[in-house]
């Protein structure tokens, strides 16, 4: 039986979270917004924003983008995804889905490329359009299952 609510995808960076959220029955992801921290380790505000988006859009399930190196070993970034992974559960009590995001940051500029939205302008939008990717493919995933 599956869950009420909808899914949220992350993109966790060094200082900005990219997140998007599935629509009620779980077919596509938005992106809602992307939360800034002023350093990488103050992580509070944007865990407590994090708690804030659940709640509004009744999220029941967490996607995070898990980013490896291209031979599939962990290197220090997924070392802190998993970091994040592990406060993100024993803060909101969710299962946090970790989910190999290897090429999302190329297929979301690629696709602001296309878009013919200007490089200059794209840093502010690809870890959102990363976190769209991510939980995409895993709503597709969920789909075919």
């Amino acid at each position: 039986m599956e869950k009420e609510g909808r899914i949220m995808g992350l993109d966790f960076g060094g200082k900005t979270v990219g997140v998007a959220v599935s629509d009620p029955l779980k077919m596509t992801a938005q992106g809602i917004e992307i939360i800034r921290r002023k350093s990488e380790n103050k992580l509070r505000r944007t865990l407590a924003r994090i708690e804030e988006l659940i709640k509004a859009y009744n999220v029941t399930e967490i996607v995070l983008g898990f980013p490896k190196n291209m031979n599939a070993t962990v290197g220090e970034r997924g070392e802190k995804s998993l970091q994040f992974q592990e406060m993100l559960e024993r803060r909101t009590g969710l299962d946090v889905v970790m989910w190999d995001e290897r090429l999302t940051t190329v297929a979301a500029n690629r696709a602001m490329a296309e878009a013919k939205i200007p490089e200059k302008d794209r840093k502010g939008y690809v870890d959102e359009i990363a976190a769209i990717f991510i939980l995409q493919g895993y709503l597709d995933l969920l789909k075919n299952r």
